[in-house]
């Protein structure tokens, strides 16, 4: 199976000048400290620090998640993923991409796999008519946790636990599988103290790099996605990011390309566009990754940086008729990254209607694909002529192999871009403080101090119209 190609060319200073686009002459300047960066993480990769760089070869857990699918989906048709941020964000971007667009729709034999929800956010309207639409007797509910105290999935698990106990009695544990630390945090006492069924979330892998842990791994599998097939593509990229060459290593080529438009050209924006609708929710699992493992204060010697690109996600091409008007045209602050499928699983023909309306008839006897792809490249040369840069990720086809490779570069890439930044990739100080609030005007023990803090900031110099 052929490898995923970056196209870089649309960034370099031949094609959008110099003002707006990178020189080899910087790539090659930057390879020196790429080098130090890659020695730096071949050393805490081998010292078993980096525990997300192994993940692509636990085939063993994988196919012992398969089967455990295999059971679970025997008693229940639905599945619903109680979980936010990482917890959610790996197995919606595997369900949208790899299953059909309707896939809980369908009937069972079409379907392939059990029916998928992913409950991400606590709006009380979505939860409520989630649960209202369920038939509590053929779902089983899939807690994931790190922590056990994330306060979103928490709630939700009060909720669904009370449901089940009032609404199916005694057999209510069996409709309960949760995925946290192996000994530490509430969900763990809560599992343990239930005799719940557990898997595990591998001790150092933060949240935004769970896509190849049982985070994802399980509720894809009881899906029908083949998690095998991920990983196998995993690995074909791992061997290509062994390479501590920019210009031979995919992840590390990514990362250099938006520092450097970054830190040079004043690109503080990376669009992530999608030519491809199934993949759409990788640009969301893609901003996370980027935003919070970057987006940072402080560098390694705890001096002020406040630095990171601000990830935006788009849709091709609906969002030409969107955002496309500001990117040509608008300020010159953006690097863009087109998603683009060299063979889409089915295609449409358009058929040769209106012959007599020539503003019409031309699209007659083309494909919906090459009407797709076209525009893709129609958009990528309004940018280009417009001065700004760009890059194209290609892949064959959607497939768990080709998706298993564009995951873990990015996952690669975003660890080799934290050395270039001189930030902690790997933690996301910025988040607790938002969740203290909460903890604290919620009444929860050991914030009280807090509480009164934000009142009395609460009280002073509010301005309401």
């Amino acid at each position: 199976m052929s490898d995923m190609v970056i196209d870089y060319s649309c960034v370099m200073a031949e094609a959008v000048g110099q003002e707006n686009g990178i020189s080899e002459e910087s790539l090659t300047a930057l390879q020196k400290r790429a080098s130090g960066i890659h020695r730096k993480l071949a050393l805490k990769r081998k010292s078993g620090k980096l525990p997300f760089y192994e993940l692509p070869y636990k085939t063993a857990e994988a196919k012992k998640i398969v089967s455990a699918a295999k059971r679970i989906g025997k008693n229940f048709t639905t599945m619903v993923v109680l979980g936010i941020g990482g917890s959610a964000l790996g197995t919606t971007a595997l369900f949208n991409a790899l299953r059909h667009c309707r896939h809980n729709s369908l009937p069972p034999k079409k379907r392939g796999g059990m029916k998928v929800y992913v409950a991400d956010n606590i709006d009380p309207d979505s939860f409520a008519e989630l649960l209202s639409t369920l038939k509590l007797k053929e779902t089983v509910f899939n807690v994931i946790s790190k922590s056990g105290s994330t306060a979103e999935t928490m709630a939700q698990f009060m909720i669904v636990t009370d449901l089940l106990k009032r609404k199916i009695g005694r057999g209510w544990k069996k409709h309960l599988v949760l995925t946290t630390d192996v000994k530490a945090g509430a969900l763990r006492k809560i599992a343990d103290e239930n005799r719940l069924k557990t898997f595990i979330v591998p001790e150092g892998v933060g949240g935004r790099f769970t896509v190849f842990t049982p985070v994802s791994l399980l509720p894809a599998a009881c899906a029908g996605i083949d998690i095998l097939a991920l990983l196998d593509g995993a690995q074909a990229m791992d061997k290509r990011c062994a390479s501590r060459d920019i210009l031979k290593n995919p992840a590390y080529l990514f990362a250099s390309v938006n520092f450097l438009l970054d830190t040079t050209k004043a690109k503080k924006m990376i669009v992530m566009m999608p030519y491809s609708g199934k993949l759409y929710s990788v640009a969301d699992w893609f901003r996370q990754m980027w935003a919070e493992s970057l987006g940072k204060r402080r560098d390694y010697d705890g001096n002020p940086v406040f630095v990171g690109q601000t990830p935006i996600k788009a849709l091709g091409a609906t969002d030409q008729h969107s955002q496309v008007q500001l990117y040509v045209e608008g300020p010159f602050d953006k690097v863009f990254c087109f998603l683009e499928v060299g063979e889409f699983s089915q295609d449409v023909a358009i058929p040769e209607e209106f012959k007599e309306l020539p503003g019409v008839s031309y699209l007659g006897g083309h494909t919906l694909a090459r009407l797709l792809n076209t525009e893709k490249r129609g958009t990528q040369y309004a940018l280009t002529k417009n001065n700004r840069p760009s890059m194209t990720i290609k892949l064959g086809e959607v497939n768990a192999h080709w998706l298993g490779q564009l995951l873990y570069m990015l996952e690669v890439a975003t660890a080799f871009a934290g050395g270039l930044y001189r930030v902690d990739p790997f933690d996301q100080p910025g988040v607790e403080f938002g969740k203290e609030y909460a903890y604290a005007m919620l009444g929860r023990r050991g914030f009280e101090e807090k509480r009164r803090e934000f009142e009395k900031e609460k009280s002073e110099g509010r301005r309401e119209v």
